[in-house]
């Protein structure tokens, strides 16, 4: 006896899904060429710059000006920063001189930007003279992998591909070491250091230990396990797990008269307040060793008496505008500027308004337009350059955002030519572009107001105005604003 097996039934979404996965496919290919296709210009104009010093025995430096030049004229012309094109053509000159099968493969929509990435960062370690073979190997094992997976196939192919050994390779890597900041939101953002694996784990035991020597610092602290036992805090902080913090790790074991009070009942409220995860412990030792310890590995000291590496402090750029010292609930429409990075909160610009022991400066400025009318400070200061920080804030290089407390200050007008050492003839600049304005064809005048005018090697013009603070008079949307009392007679019809 036979038994048919029904039909099966047709989805009536299965059509309309695949639709759309063939809308999504067809894109996708569409995105890969177009934005292969851009890596070679990249390339090419990361070239223009190698042959244009080419022949000449030009020093590194030129080389580097010329990179700079090409890297700042497609930047401005796209409104990016010129460091990050100028990364972005040393990437796309890695690939397509590098990995021209896997360039090829991606134009092709055969492989996606994550799996070009991945070829490219497994690839890049080993010497010019492998990358050509790893290049075909690593197209050929990407088919049908996820980038996940294909990292760790593409790991132990480069490792066999290898002439050297890890001791001699962890000995070029060293030189990468180096610390950044990656901008957040809210007011945060995360600092990355690159080290030695090693140190690195180090630095972070070093620091679950001290987050549990913290909690153990607290009288009395406990949390249940799941077999409905007590764990001590200090493991539990170690394991990851959530408690209760002591402010700053202090814990007053003993009463207020020095004897032992035998009641910490009041105590353990008092610590019950402060809810810090052991992430956030960690994070605040982690900023109290840096903006407080001073180095062991300091060239200045001389025998066993301190260096001056340890007398350094952490500077900053902050505005903050008066209205918002004075009324904090108001801190959304005009909130407390950390120069270079964004918006800070009230809270944080008030502590250090009341903490720093630097003078401030008090900028006034016009109650419509915003713009810089003077500036005086309660400590005298280098007039001219006080007064230069307050309308610039940061570099003047279209696009830059290095605070102006890191900055030089440039005669627009070369002073050597005759340039006066005056407000209107001065602006900030990061040392990188101060370099590339003295040793590029870039041009630049100040016009009236302090906006400087730009002009590209190619003859493009770009304007950087001072970016002007808030002004003190404000014009809401009309839903915004209170509508008035309406005393009329109703109309007649």
């Amino acid at each position: 006896m036979m038994s048919e097996t029904p039909p099966t039934r047709p989805n009536p979404g299965a059509a309309a899904l695949s639709s759309v996965l063939a809308e999504v496919r067809e894109v996708d290919a569409d995105l890969a060429s177009a934005e292969a296709r851009r890596v070679r210009a990249l390339a090419r104009a990361g070239h223009l710059a190698l042959d244009a010093t080419a022949g000449l025995r030009a020093s590194a430096k030129a080389s580097e000006m010329a990179l700079r030049e090409i890297a700042s004229e497609i930047a401005a012309a796209e409104c990016l920063s010129d460091r990050t094109v100028q990364r972005q053509i040393g990437r796309a000159m890695t690939l397509a001189d590098d990995f021209p099968v896997t360039l090829d493969a991606w134009e092709a929509g055969a492989l996606s930007r994550s799996h070009v990435q991945v070829i490219v960062d497994a690839g890049t370690p080993l010497p010019l003279d492998r990358r050509g073979e790893f290049d075909v190997l690593a197209v050929a094992t990407a088919e049908g992998l996820s980038p996940g997976r294909l990292k760790t196939r593409l790991a132990a192919l480069a490792e066999s591909l290898q002439p050297t050994t890890l001791v001699e390779r962890h000995q070029q890597g060293r030189e990468t070491r180096c610390v950044r900041v990656v901008p957040g939101e809210n007011g945060m953002s995360d600092l990355v250091a690159r080290l030695p694996t090693v140190l690195a784990v180090g630095i972070y035991d070093r620091l679950v230990q001290q987050s549990a020597a913290i909690v153990d610092a607290r009288a009395g602290s406990s949390l249940p396990n799941l077999d409905g036992d007590t764990v001590p805090t200090g493991l539990a902080a170690a394991l990851g797990e959530r408690g209760t913090r002591g402010d700053h790790g202090s814990a007053r074991a003993a009463s207020d008269d020095g004897g032992d009070s035998g009641d910490h009942g009041g105590e353990a409220g008092e610590h019950a307040a402060d809810t810090r995860t052991v992430d956030q412990v960690r994070a605040d030792i982690l900023a109290d060793l840096l903006l407080t310890a001073a180095p062991d590995a300091d060239p200045t000291r001389v025998g066993d008496g301190p260096g001056t590496l340890g007398a350094i402090r952490a500077r900053v750029q902050v505005v903050v505008p008066a209205l918002t010292m004075l009324r904090p609930e108001s801190e959304n429409l005009d909130p407390a500027e950390l120069v270079g990075h964004g918006p800070v909160d009230a809270a944080t610009a008030g502590a250090l308004a009341e903490a720093t022991a630097v003078p401030w400066d008090r900028v006034i400025t016009h109650p419509v337009t915003g713009a810089v009318l003077r500036t005086d400070t309660y400590q005298r200061t280098a007039a001219i350059d006080r007064h230069l920080r307050a309308p610039d804030r940061h570099c003047r290089w279209p696009g830059c955002t290095a605070p102006a407390v890191r900055c030089e200050v440039d005669h627009t007008h070369d002073h050597a030519l005759g340039g006066a050492t005056d407000v209107s003839n001065l602006a900030h600049l990061c040392q990188r572009h101060h370099t590339q304005k003295q040793f590029t064809r870039w041009k630049v005048r100040q016009l009236p107001g302090g906006a400087l005018e730009w002009t590209s090697p190619t003859g493009r013009v770009y304007i950087d105005e001072p970016l002007p603070y808030s002004p003190a008079v404000r014009f809401l949307p009309d839903e915004l604003a209170s509508p008035p009392p309406d005393d009329r007679e109703p109309a007649p019809f």
